[in-house]
């Protein structure tokens, strides 16, 4: 069949990938992208690494105007699947007919109480639980700690610490609560710790005791641990993971055991494709969700030609770039986390606290991390891959 008709559901960096990859691999044809968020792409992780650090504008998000010549419906949801019939159906009963679809509807921020409107638009209730995801949570969590509130922190991931640092950097006093030692689970003991103690230094409260949950205490909200200890803040943010956005999908029998997994192409069907926080995808180390977004980048470039070219297009090889600001710390990781014990190398930079280091996983690969470290992300991947020979010179030649 020959595809002239697209729709891409998903107006985030991935669908924003994709649209622009389907026209370099030369899809001439109509192309319609479905957003549920009624603003062009965006940068979410400038929402909570620049947010709170920078001055009153907010403008580190912006990215440059799509130039893929789409039809963009904003501002509009998909709420239906008919994989038969080769229909997206729409809110307010419009259909939209494909030859090809892309699947890039993201994640949204999981909830310790109930409370979010229509596309999980935030509704403060007495609770006063805020998540950080969108602009418009990005504004009005700005809004909000302007009056430097006393601030609860629950989450102890690369958000939930960006939150954090935010927030003591305007003046807020800040108790992070997190049932692991912060950032453990992401990056490993080590880095966590590192980073923990730099959030200390700075006047970060950290606080362990369990899963939390949330009650309601006057004009505050209250966090129960489940070790029985109680806090009290004038605002608390929730940073405990997303979920995906596959509800419009029921239905569609393209979802297995509640996931949306692709195979080494992005693909679903031939004619369905899927990339970044939505799907689940083959790594080396198995079927993996990761919500990264140079990983939906890189997804999302593999999906569009997989997409126009099937089993001709090239296979994903997946390996992972994040980095996390914070408590004046900037680390960038390449290769798989979380890391396990102390680093095989390590070398301390020109600049104080600044540290390079490898280490070498069970499974052959390596993962490398720059602390405040000035180094390209090119030669922190070789770092990684071919380890700490990479880093010296090559010796002369013999004649």
């Amino acid at each position: 069949m020959t595809m002239r008709r697209v729709v891409v559901v998903g107006n985030g960096i991935a669908g924003l990938t994709a649209c622009d990859s389907l026209r370099t691999a030369g899809f001439d044809g109509e192309l319609t992208v479905v957003g549920a968020e009624r603003h062009h792409p965006y940068s979410r992780p400038a929402l909570s690494k620049a947010l709170l650090h920078g001055d009153g504008a907010l403008q580190a998000h912006e990215l440059p105007e799509p130039t893929h010549d789409a039809t963009e419906l904003l501002g509009m949801s998909a709420t239906g699947l008919d994989v038969d019939a080769r229909l997206v159906r729409l809110d307010g009963g419009g259909e939209l007919p494909y030859d090809g679809l892309v699947i890039a509807t993201g994640s949204r921020a999981k909830r310790l109480a109930a409370g979010r409107g229509p596309r999980g638009q935030q509704q403060e209730g007495p609770l006063r639980e805020l998540t950080l995801r969108t602009i418009e949570d990005a504004i009005l969590l700005k809004e909000r700690v302007a009056s430097r509130p006393s601030v609860i922190v629950i989450g102890g991931g690369p958000l939930g610490m960006e939150v954090a640092s935010g927030c003591l950097h305007v003046g807020c006093e800040v108790t992070l609560v997190a049932d692991v030692k912060p950032l453990s689970r992401q990056l490993g003991g080590h880095l966590g710790d590192i980073f923990t103690a730099a959030a200390i230094r700075r006047g970060l409260r950290v606080v362990g005791g369990g899963k939390a949950r949330l009650v309601e205490h006057g004009d505050g909200s209250r966090v129960v641990l489940s070790d029985g200890t109680e806090l009290e803040a004038d605002l608390v943010v929730t940073a405990v993971g997303d979920e995906p956005n596959i509800d419009w999908l029921a239905g569609s029998n393209l979802l297995r055991d509640g996931s949306l997994s692709v195979d080494t192409r992005g693909r679903v069907r031939p004619e369905i494709v899927a990339a970044g926080d939505v799907a689940f995808f083959p790594t080396s180390r198995g079927v993996q969700r990761v919500p990264l977004w140079t990983s939906a980048i890189d997804q999302a470039k593999v999906a569009a030609i997989g997409l126009l070219h099937g089993d001709a297009a090239p296979e994903f090889n997946f390996q992972p770039y994040f980095w996390t600001e914070g408590f004046g710390l900037s680390l960038k990781a390449v290769g798989f986390t979380p890391v396990q014990g102390g680093p095989d190398f390590c070398e301390a930079g020109g600049e104080a606290g600044s540290l390079l280091m490898r280490w070498q996983n069970t499974d052959g690969s390596g993962t490398a991390a720059a602390v405040n470290y000035r180094m390209p992300i090119p030669k922190l991947r070789r770092l990684a891959d071919a380890g700490p020979a990479t880093l010296r010179p090559a010796a002369p030649a013999r004649v």
